[in-house]
């Protein structure tokens, strides 16, 4: 195969610069000058669209193919889309210097140990997940907070929460960011011993070291580790040994200066079965929450998604289908995109609305049973004591006033209505009116921790 640099070269030689700039900002000084900068471009193959980078030795190349290929072939791709695939690979000179036993390192800092060993052996751990990276979640008012605090506690030389405790409904991202804050981690402290796991793989880990009389083995090997991550807390409820230990870990962790990361669908305070001590030691670092996704926020999604899938044409009202009638998790709304797109390549039918609703039937029934506007008033009326008819009278008393409001917020939230929709349903409001509510309380759940939390009661009840 001929590869080809006539009328490549200058571009790809200056997306190069500039995604170098990038690495080196993000990864840090250490880390590029050691493993990033000897980077080379080799040839570019238009034909597959592959960029072959070179490196002085094999063991470099393995490791950059390790810890990087996945933020390359992003970086790349978002700069000069004409380069789809990287092929990462030794130099002529550094792959002679291997096949005769040569393997020169890195000079300027000292070799980390390869990815196997990020994490301490004897503890079964899951590996990071190389999609998850902070470059592609995607933000918005729903999961900001939760965004930018977990991109802190992962870049951040000091961080003045710790630990960062997650929590949001199944599917909202909360996995993801925690893959992200373990690979951004790595990136800058590539010695690092990172460790993420699920509350109940700490459980079964746990109780295996119990049996086989390794528990301090099991105490040391996770305690010593520098940023430490436990997915879905909730499942060690009512489990008291787990929870006596998962304490003295979080404790040993947190004393030690090291970073942790806990996520769960519940705020701390809403966890049934967990010991106070861990709740209230959770509720000393930074707890940000998950939002459910608006709709702005599952158009940016798909949209995002579908720069992953160039080849397929999905047209704006199929957009905007998707992101009207799949609401409930960000997950099923991705797994819907990849089922559409299978299924047209498969099929070779063109992807319109008529298309995908009859491919996501399934999907689609099980989203029709939604939240109506009339459940929300029914329910905050209940929960405020007020008279369902006052959520559409003229009263503008505070004591009926402010659960209005918060109806209407829930509406906006929870429902795909339009916010003239949503005034009609309050007796014939403008929707300028709802427009004031939903700002309202927004303010006032940063100020007002009881109403917050009656916000979270009942948007749980309404989602269950």
């Amino acid at each position: 195969m001929t590869l080809r640099r006539d009328g490549a070269a200058d571009p790809i030689s200056a997306a190069w610069n500039a995604i170098r700039e990038g690495l080196r900002r993000d990864c840090g000084a250490r880390t590029y000058d050691g493993w990033l900068r000897p980077i080379t471009l080799g040839g570019f193959d238009a034909d597959t669209a592959t960029l072959r980078l070179q490196l002085p030795s094999q063991f470099m190349a393995d490791w950059v193919q390790t810890h990087f290929a996945e933020r390359l072939a992003l970086a790349w791709r978002t700069v000069l889309p004409a380069v789809r695939h990287l092929a990462i690979t030794a130099s002529e000179e550094g792959a002679r210097s291997a096949r005769a036993g040569e393997i020169p390192a890195p000079a300027l800092i000292e070799e980390p140990a390869p990815a196997a060993a990020q994490a301490p052996t004897g503890v079964e751990v899951a590996p990071l997940e190389p999609r998850y990276r902070f470059e592609n979640f995607v933000v918005g008012k729903a999961n900001e907070v939760a965004f930018n605090a977990a991109r802190t506690l992962a870049s951040a030389d000091k961080v003045a929460f710790n630990p960062l405790f997650l929590h949001g409904g199944t599917g909202r991202g909360k996995t993801h960011l925690l893959h992200a804050i373990g690979h951004e981690f790595r990136c800058r402290h590539p010695a690092a011993k990172v460790i993420y796991m699920s509350a109940e793989k700490f459980m079964v880990e746990f109780v295996a070291a119990l049996r086989a009389n390794e528990t301090i083995r099991f105490k040391q090997l996770l305690r010593a580790a520098d940023l430490l991550m436990i997915d879905d807390v909730q499942f060690i409820a009512g489990k008291e040994s787990t929870q006596e230990e998962f304490f003295h870990t979080m404790n040993e962790i947190i004393s030690a200066g090291r970073r942790l990361v806990i996520s769960s669908d519940r705020a701390p305070q809403d966890l049934d079965g967990i010991e106070p001590r861990i709740l209230s030691r959770l509720s000393w670092g930074l707890v940000a929450d998950i939002n459910a996704a608006d709709l702005e926020l599952r158009l940016n999604i798909i949209i995002k998604k579908l720069e992953s899938l160039p080849d397929v044409a999905v047209p704006h009202e199929v957009v905007m289908f998707l992101a009207k009638r799949i609401s409930s998790n960000v997950r099923e709304l991705e797994g819907a995109l990849n089922r559409i797109a299978a299924y047209a390549m498969m099929s070779g039918r063109p992807i319109d609305v008529e298309f995908t609703s009859e491919v996501l039937a399934n999907i689609l029934r099980a989203n029709q049973r939604r939240i109506s506007i009339d459940e929300i008033q029914s329910r905050v009326s209940d929960h405020y004591r007020i008279r369902k008819a006052e959520m559409t009278s003229a009263r503008r008393a505070r004591e009926v006033a402010r659960p209005r409001q918060v109806a209407m917020y829930l509406s906006k939230q929870l429902t795909p209505r339009s916010l003239p929709e949503i005034g009609r349903r309050f007796g014939g409001r403008d929707h300028t009116t709802v427009i004031h509510a939903v700002r309202q309380i927004e303010k006032l759940r940063q100020s007002d921790a009881e109403l917050d939390a009656d916000i979270r009661l009942l948007t749980r009840q309404l989602e269950n």
